[in-house]
């Protein structure tokens, strides 16, 4: 329990907060980075070089200290994160150092505003956090190496088959080098891989959906190539993936996380709604719900063009098979050797309000993937056409999810 001088303390530098949040998570990587540079490994350096790491931080410091009298309503946002820390096998051990520098940067960034007072409070403060997602993590830590198939660290994968999807999305079949069995993992879980980037001389970590039901044979994830764009820089991890792993190379993986799947335990039907490489936990969902059969299943997909739509012609050879299974694809700029009827359904954004007779069903728990703002668009057409928040379930494509 935190005392009240602590909670008063903490939550009065709210303000400062929502001023100098990012201000203070930048000093407090540079600052990381330059006395423990070892866990660069741990961290995206993609997103530390564009900022959305720093400030991902800082609202996540900032929420900490709004939420400091009652954190209960931060908690599936803390399962999140500790599922991403598993994933990159963070460990109790680097929460000291971590505090460490974070408790450093307020009082060097703050100057005379950081009495001993208040380092003292966002100390304790701090150590409860780091408490609570320890407990979590190592949970999750338990649970991953004792499941069938399972366990905890990095394991070796060969790369068993390596198939292009489009023009920028390419599978990669990963089958363990041991031998071993794998994890019956739930459907739109993630694994990480990492891969060393010459240019930053480090091993660097990202999180890909496994793109295919549970098969107990391989694990399978669908990587789109982030080429340079609008100022943004070329994916390194993912450029490094399409052009220089092949069929016979050893990728090292985390088993899967994730607090975004299927549930399996519903018997009403299933909306599965992508764009983009978002639609790769989908995949996964898709098969699993065929396989098992017995639930109406709707999968609604955008995308730029046919070039950039992977997995099209596999998905309406399944819709051919499976009655239960109605598709709807829109292309937002549809290319002239585009057919319209067979590789997509109409042109333009994806508009739920559109196509509500197809995509809004009695009891129906819709899954959505993409972009943040296909994501809130399509949560807000939802939610307009009277489907409950509960029933929405969504994981967000983009700077959690180590697409570059």
């Amino acid at each position: 329990m935190l005392s009240e001088q602590t909670l008063s303390l903490v939550k009065a530098t709210v303000p400062v907060l929502q001023q100098h949040g990012v201000t203070l998570t930048s000093h407090f990587y540079r600052r990381m980075f330059e006395h423990n540079p070892e866990l660069k490994n741990l961290f995206n350096q993609g997103h530390q070089h564009s900022g959305q790491q720093q400030q991902a931080l800082a609202g996540a410091v900032l929420a900490y200290a709004q939420h400091i009298e009652d954190p209960s309503p931060l908690l599936p946002v803390l399962t999140r994160v500790a599922h991403k820390h598993v994933s990159l096998g963070i460990r109790a051990e680097h929460y000291p150092i971590v505090g460490k520098h974070l408790l450093a940067s307020i009082r060097e960034v703050l100057g005379e505003a950081a009495s001993d007072d208040l380092i003292q409070a966002w100390a304790e403060a701090y150590g409860l956090l780091a408490e609570t997602l320890i407990g979590i993590e190592n949970g999750m830590y338990g649970e991953s190496t004792n499941a069938a198939g399972g366990w905890s660290g990095w394991r070796p994968f060969r790369v068993a088959r390596k198939v292009a999807e489009s023009e920028e999305i390419v599978s990669f079949y990963l089958e363990a080098c041991d031998g071993g069995a794998l994890p019956a993992f739930k459907p739109g879980q993630y694994v990480t891989v990492k891969r060393f980037v010459g240019e930053w001389g480090l091993s660097q970590p990202r999180q890909y959906s496994l793109s295919d039901a549970p098969s107990g044979e391989y694990l399978r994830i669908s990587v789109k190539r982030e080429d340079a764009a609008a100022g943004k820089p070329a994916g390194r991890v993912s450029n490094l993936l399409h052009r220089e792993v092949n069929e016979g190379d050893v990728l090292e993986l985390t088993a899967p996380q994730g607090d975004f799947f299927l549930d399996e335990d519903r018997s009403g039907p299933a909306v599965l709604i992508s764009a983009g490489v978002g639609q790769t936990p989908m995949q996964a969902m898709l098969a699993r719900l065929l396989k098992q059969g017995g639930r109406e299943v709707r999968f609604l997909h955008a995308a730029r063009h046919g070039g950039a739509h992977a997995m099209g012609r596999k998905v309406r050879q399944l819709a051919e098979r499976h009655p239960q299974l109605q598709i709807h694809v829109r292309y937002e700029a549809p290319r002239a050797q585009d057919v319209l009827g067979v590789d997509y359904h109409a042109a333009g954004r994806l508009d739920l309000g559109e196509v509500k007779a197809l995509a809004v069903l009695p009891d129906a728990d819709y899954y959505l993937c993409g972009p943040l703002g296909f994501m809130r668009a399509q949560r807000d057409s939802l939610r307009r056409l009277g489907v409950p928040d509960e029933r929405i379930h969504s994981e967000v494509f983009g700077s959690n999810s180590g697409d570059d």
